[in-house]
Order: C-alpha cells, then sequence, then structure tokens
C-alpha cells in the first residue's frame, strides 16, 4: 500500500542522506532554510515582526530560525505567503526532492542558499546575447583559477556581481536568471 503523503513527510519518517534524521536536525535545516529567504528579502527579524503587523513576531521567528522551536504547516504556509515565495522554498533541499518524487514536479534549477554552479556543457549548446560575454568571463575565471574539469564551474560572489552586470540584472536575481536561461546545474545532480 502506497505511503500516505504525512507519513512520508513527518519528521519520524524523513531521511537525509540515507539516514533517518531527528526532529531536531529537521528542524535546525528548516529554519536555516527560513533564514536564508529572510536575508535574500533584505528584511531583519524586527522588519518581519513590523511589516505582518506582529503575525510573526521577532523571538518567535528567530526561534524557528534556529530551530528551537516547531513550524506548524499553516505556519509555514503563511510564513511563505509573506515571503512571497513557493513554500517548497522554505523547505531544505533533501525534503524538496521528496516533495518532487511524491507529486512529480520538478525541482527548480536553483533554491535560494544554494551555491551556484554552471553546467559549462550547456553553456556550449546555449544561445542569446548575453550567452557569448558569459562565456569569456567564465573563461576568464577557469584560468585564473586553473580549474579546466570542463563540466561545472562553482561561481563565487564576486563572480556573481560580474555576472548580474553582464545580465543586466541585480546580485540576487543573477542566478535565477542563469537558471532560466538553462546554464545551471540542476539541484538534484551530484
Amino acid at each position: 500500500m502506497a505511503e500516505s503523503f504525512s507519513r512520508k513527510f513527518s519528521p519520524e519518517v524523513r531521511r537525509a542522506g540515507g539516514h533517518e534524521a531527528s526532529d531536531s536536525d529537521y528542524s535546525i535545516r528548516l529554519g536555516e532554510r527560513i533564514r536564508v529567504i529572510r536575508r535574500q528579502k533584505r528584511l531583519s527579524l524586527q522588519d518581519v515582526e513590523a511589516r505582518s503587523e506582529a503575525e510573526f513576531k521577532a523571538s518567535v521567528l528567530g526561534a524557528y530560525e534556529r530551530g528551537e522551536r516547531a513550524v506548524s504547516v499553516p505556519r509555514l504556509h503563511r510564513l511563505a505567503e509573506f515571503y512571497d515565495v513557493p513554500v517548497d522554498q522554505l523547505l531544505p533541499a533533501a525534503d524538496v526532492e521528496l516533495v518532487v518524487e511524491a507529486v512529480g514536479v520538478e525541482p527548480p534549477a536553483w533554491l535560494p542558499g544554494q551555491k551556484v554552479v554552471i553546467d559549462l556543457a550547456a553553456l556550449v549548446d546555449s544561445v542569446g546575447p548575453e550567452v557569448e560575454l558569459i562565456r569569456r568571463y567564465l573563461g576568464i575565471i577557469q584560468v585564473k583559477r586553473q580549474d579546466f574539469n570542463g563540466r561545472v564551474l562553482t561561481i563565487r560572489q564576486d563572480d556573481l556581481q560580474a555576472l548580474a552586470a553582464i545580465l543586466a540584472t541585480s546580485v540576487d536575481d543573477a542566478a535565477p536568471r542563469l537558471a532560466e536561461m538553462g546554464l545551471l546545474r540542476p539541484v538534484n545532480s551530484s
């Protein structure tokens, strides 16, 4: 018999890296994701409390982020609405993969807080007005780092700033834009 959705995603059953994850491990990973999203929105805990009209108290949100307090599903949903992100963006990456298995939806090519890893093979086949500039810039990075593995290239923060300028976007929007262009290694790739 098929495992129920709620059972599959309960903390007791959740697996991380092939082993059972404890409730506290999961709470910590979930809290880290919540913090990453809040920081990407450039909000302090106090900003969230003020903008949510005290719906999310700074002390409670801080406890969620430290993994000291459990977040209910309705509360997580409401927090995702407040941050204007899909709920799955608040879940740790391993849980996003479980959701993909359960509902058959492909994960995004990049998740906030994740490293930006360029798929160099995809870059070869890519076309577009910015692609040649991106190729040249990544070539410079490879020479500077002496990194010629040929398959992927991890982008550092200062490199991301230059790519954002090439793409005529903000640093925060550069990775999602690269993902739209099909240039990032998918989340679930190893």
